[in-house]
């Protein structure tokens, strides 16, 4: 019995001397991998033909019940994602250095019943609302800034969100939206700093 109560005693202190384990987060581009199977920080990369700064980012799409129903009736919803870049100046007002609007527009097809979403010119069509709603949230190589808007060395703040563009809504629904936050909706905006070749998220 004395002998159980020392290796015991001994294993409790060996846990209690022992350094905790931490996770290795790693930096942005490291994480890259996992991000793509679950959420997606803003990340910044130069495109294939290194012409200009690319952007990639997952959003929440603020797809209220209200907007949920509109769009089942056969109103087109229309999204819009913008981003902001500048230069910090402490002794002058921050420099912008690019700013950028992308817009999509999702519509439901009563005769398919399927649903299409729309950007730059390219039709996308989705058998269900989930799919359509996937694609939207997860942006890809959106060019954002030309190459040379940046410089070596520099660390810039940038910020990125989605919201829905009720301007583009028929006028009763605009009229709501002025009172009604479920035809307003926007998702908060996701700030993060950058230094060339690499971004992170802001704490």
């Amino acid at each position: 019995m004395i002998v159980r109560i020392a290796v015991a005693l001994a294993l409790a202190a060996a846990l209690l001397c022992a350094s905790p384990v931490r996770a290795d987060t790693g930096n942005a581009n490291d994480g890259r991998a996992h991000a793509e199977s679950a959420f997606r920080a803003p990340v910044l990369e130069l495109s294939p033909d290194g012409s200009a700064w690319v952007l990639s980012v997952d959003f929440d799409v603020p797809l209220t019940p209200a907007l949920h129903d509109a769009l089942a009736r056969g109103v087109p919803l229309y999204f819009a994602a913008d981003f902001e870049m500048w230069r910090p100046r402490w002794w002058w007002w921050d420099a912008e250095v690019a700013a950028e609007t992308r817009t999509w527009r999702l519509a439901y097809h009563a005769l398919t019943r399927s649903y299409r979403l729309i950007s730059d010119g390219v039709i996308e069509p989705f058998e269900t609302l989930d799919e359509a709603v996937r694609a939207l949230s997860r942006v890809r190589g959106w060019r954002v800034a030309p190459v040379t808007a940046l410089s070596a060395g520099v660390e810039y703040e940038a910020r990125v969100r989605l919201r829905l563009d009720n301007s583009q809504l028929p006028k009763p629904f605009q009229v709501g939206s002025l009172t009604n936050r479920e035809w307003n909706p926007q998702s908060e905006w996701m700030n993060f700093t950058f230094t060339m070749a690499t971004a992170k998220s802001a704490p």
